[in-house]
């Protein structure tokens, strides 16, 4: 049971036929309030009509054992006076309730034959209006019934007062309310039924793409192949932008593992060769003391190092480090300290107040890789440009007058390991991780790093980070 209600499925039948169940039942209730309001309204202008028949007859002056009066069965009357007596009755009458006056026999000698001795006729009454209605029942001949009471009140030719009940039977309202009940009963269930089952059967056709991405996610996770991907379904729902996403997800994460698998291939082959070279001459040197080249296991050493420092921050960066130590950096005197010592390198600072937010040691990486990088590349002179973008930004670049990167190979020199001189030792040319470090901590910063043209055809670096 647990596990059925824990569907989605079986989730959205329940609630939809809840909800219209509730509908239902309220649609139901209002209009079986609203048939009984209606029939009893009815009945009461019914009793209205027989009650003023009778009462018009009395104020005219009719006597009350000569009143005709309707059948008791459809429309009991009772007349009392103002004293409680029962004046006159319809015929068969033999209990009433609800009038206030229980009585069905009229008393003698109240006025309801002729007085011999009176040879005046009366003189008319009058015809009051309806006092109320009220629910009672009657017993005609045997047979009990529910009926609604009108009052009126009249004044016959004697001067006096009296009350005229008369009902109007509510079997026919019984008998609507409870058919409409009963037809309700039937209907609602198999409403709710028809509810249900197409509400099931429409969310399981919706959902089937999503069980279709649950169980190709679910062999992608067993098999481990990340070029796999899932079924995209030709719609334009949120199920075909969950594919759609889910894909983008998966080509996402195969780009960064093959891109994490040639890290591991080429940091490996990287450390190779220093690691190698340190080794040759370490045991040359244990064998013969006296060919010891100490200059060059102190190189490898430090490239050695320095490689292993690369390689670590690029694994922090991966990792989505935040930039450690935040503070206001001010790039023209990060530019002039990481230019000082180098002779090729010029500074044309033309903003004042360029500061960002950001790691001072990370920044400053990013211009030292830059200016090696166009060192190593240059003619004769690098110059390095900072500049103010407005107030949102600041901008710093980095040219030399060297031969240029092929708009090609633009995007491609960002990559880790990449070397576009496949001549150069790896002494000179280092591993090819400075462009990556750099556009990773530019990145990081919330800023760009490309590469272009320099209008002296060399490389220009263009290192854009927001203002502080």
């Amino acid at each position: 049971m647990r596990r059925l209600f824990g569907s989605v499925r079986a989730r959205a039948a329940l609630g939809a036929t809840l909800v219209v169940a509730v509908a239902l039942l309220a649609a139901g209730a209002a209009v079986l309030l609203s048939l009984r309001g209606n029939l009893e309204g009815r009945a009461d202008a019914e009793a209205d009509g027989v009650a003023r028949q009778v009462a018009a007859r009395i104020a005219a002056g009719t006597p009350y054992a000569e009143l005709d009066l309707p059948d008791a069965e459809d429309n009991p009357v009772q007349v009392v006076g103002e004293d409680g007596r029962v004046l006159a009755v319809s015929e068969g009458l033999e209990a009433i309730s609800g009038t206030g006056a229980p009585g069905v026999t009229p008393v003698p000698g109240t006025g309801t034959e002729p007085d011999e001795d009176d040879e005046a006729s009366p003189e008319p009454g009058e015809l009051g209006d309806v006092v109320r209605h009220v629910r009672g029942t009657a017993t005609v001949e045997g047979e009990h019934g529910t009926y609604r009471f009108a009052s009126v009140r009249a004044t016959d030719g004697r001067d006096e007062t009296v009350l005229v009940h008369a009902g109007a039977s509510l079997a026919a309202q019984q008998d609507a309310v409870r058919t409409a009940a009963g037809a309700m009963l039937i209907g609602f269930p198999l409403l709710l039924a028809v509810v249900g089952s197409v509400t099931w059967l429409v969310t399981r056709r919706a959902l089937r793409p999503v069980e279709d991405i649950r169980r190709e996610m679910a062999e992608i996770t067993a098999s481990a192949d990340l070029t796999r991907r899932v079924p995209e379904p030709g719609t334009h729902d949120e199920v075909a932008r969950l594919a759609r996403t889910t894909n983008e997800t998966l080509a996402a994460l195969e780009t960064s593992v093959e891109r994490q698998r040639r890290f591991v291939a080429d940091a490996s082959h990287e450390l190779r060769s220093p690691i190698a070279s340190l080794r040759t001459q370490l045991e040359v040197a244990a064998a013969h003391p006296g060919l010891l080249d100490l200059d060059g296991a102190v190189e490898d050493t430090v490239r050695l190092q320095r490689l292993a420092a690369d390689l670590l921050l690029l694994a922090r960066l991966d990792a989505g480090e935040r930039p450690a130590g935040s503070s206001r950096v001010d790039l023209v005197a990060l530019a002039r300290e990481e230019a000082a010592g180098r002779a090729r390198v010029t500074v044309d600072a033309r903003a004042a107040g360029a500061e960002v937010a950001g790691s001072r040691g990370q920044l400053g990486r990013v211009l030292a890789n830059l200016l090696d990088n166009a060192e190593r590349h240059a003619r004769s002179a690098v110059t390095v440009t900072v500049r103010r973008d407005g107030d949102r930004a600041a901008v710093v670049r980095v040219a030399d007058d060297g031969n240029g990167i092929p708009e090609a190979d633009r995007e491609r020199i960002f990559e880790r390991f990449v070397r576009l001189d496949d001549a150069r030792s790896r002494d000179e040319g280092g591993a090819g991780l400075g462009l990556a470090i750099a556009r990773d901590v530019a990145v990081r910063h919330g800023g760009t790093l490309t590469a272009g043209a320099a209008p002296g055809g060399g490389a220009l670096f263009e290192l854009r980070l927001p203002l502080a």
